[in-house]
């Protein structure tokens, strides 16, 4: 263990957010008794979980954590964990200091400890988190990436969680628009890409908008982390929009914690029938504004008092024929072969090669046996 107080106290702080068994609610609770240096000497003598806040916070086990802190500080080396951290460029922010983004400042549940790499600029920005599952569909896919690029064109930074699905579209389109800078709230340290499909997308939020963290370099993507995660993207949000989710999808706990802030929660609506559907039909039927296209958010952020005059022209040669019928009948969901067959009437050999011709014309697409319908590029959502 390091000794002395020449460090700054963005490296005690660093130190023991890395310590094992140390949530969000337990930093917090250790920070606002002492300040850091002070705090990880007590932490690591043991000392620290006999205050009655960090008691409380450490629960049932407060012996076992108490035990796990004094057993771990013994073998880190602060200098080291803070030399790593300005080497790698990530910014260590102490709530209540000066850096603090502002925009979470006030929160109840404000980190007492942000991992940043890149420009906090687009903190001062309008923000909208576009959230919803890993595993969208086509439609899911397509609307979050419209809806990333048409706000961040707007001036709205587009905030995220990174994940594969409709979190990673959100951002893709939100740089595909070179406006707003997007921002993205990781549940890994900042060195730990996760998940690895998205390196890319991850150094190009962090060259071109904002990767925030409440682990430090080298945390893996334990499971816990995530739902903890989605109340900082709430935080961060002016309004929620929900593509595509499951009834108890992880957009649930970020819904949730919008609610619980006062945050506008909208979603975008899809088929009855399709089950990534359900929770944004359901926040629906609850009453929350429906989301159509960028044109929505923009008016719930009063950013926009344009009046809607209709949706933009669909410029593609339209089917016929075969092709129409497929098409209608394929409607806005997944369907198999069987399923546009049954509908249309058609024998599978004509239906398969309109399908095909459809798919040549930038129509459908197909995915693991379903054929899915494709919104016309930079059209509406």
């Amino acid at each position: 263990m390091t000794e002395g107080n020449a460090l700054p106290g963005a490296a005690w702080a660093a130190a023991l957010a890395g310590l094992p068994a140390m949530g969000p609610s337990r930093l917090r609770a250790i920070l606002r008794q002492w300040p850091p240096a002070e705090a990880w000497l007590r932490v690591a003598e043991g000392r620290a979980a006999g205050h009655p806040a960090v008691a409380a916070a450490c629960r049932s086990d407060r012996a076992g954590v108490a035990s796990t802190w004094v057993r771990e500080a013994a073998s880190v080396d602060v200098a080291a964990c803070w030399s790593a951290h300005r080497q790698a460029g990530v910014d260590v922010l102490l709530l209540g200091a000066d850096g603090y983004p502002a925009a979470l400042a006030d929160d109840h549940q404000a980190p007492a400890v942000l991992f940043a790499r890149g420009h906090l600029g687009p903190l001062g920005a309008p923000r909208a988190a576009v959230i919803g599952t890993r595993t969208c569909s086509r439609y899911g896919n397509d609307v979050a990436r419209e809806l990333g690029r048409d706000l961040a064109g707007a001036g709205v930074s587009v905030v995220s969680g990174l994940a594969l699905g409709v979190d990673g579209a959100a951002h893709a389109g939100s740089l595909d628009a070179d406006g707003a800078p997007p921002i993205a709230v990781v549940g890994s340290g900042l060195d730990v890409v996760y998940p690895r499909a998205h390196a890319h997308l991850w150094a190009e939020v962090a060259a071109k908008g904002l990767l925030v963290s409440e682990a430090p370099l080298g945390a893996r993507p334990e499971p816990w982390r995530f739902p903890v995660r989605n109340r900082v993207i709430a935080a961060l949000a002016d309004v929620v929009v929900v593509v595509e989710s499951h009834v108890r999808g992880g957009s649930l706990h970020t819904v949730e914690a919008a609610l619980a802030r006062d945050t506008a929660v909208m979603a975008v609506p899809g088929s009855v029938r399709s089950p990534a559907s359900a929770f944004p039909n359901a926040l629906l039927a609850d009453g929350c504004a429906p989301v159509r296209d960028a044109l929505d958010v923009l008016v719930a952020l009063g950013l926009s008092s344009a009046q809607r005059s209709g949706r933009t022209p669909d410029l593609r040669p339209q089917p016929r024929g075969d092709a129409a019928a497929v098409l209608a009948a394929l409607g806005w969901e997944p369907a198999s072969l069987d399923t546009v067959v049954t509908r249309t009437r058609l024998e599978p050999a004509p239906a398969s090669l309109a399908l095909a011709g459809l798919e040549s014309g930038g129509w459908v697409v197909r995915r693991s046996g379903w054929w899915e319908r494709v919104a016309p590029t930079g059209g509406p959502v």
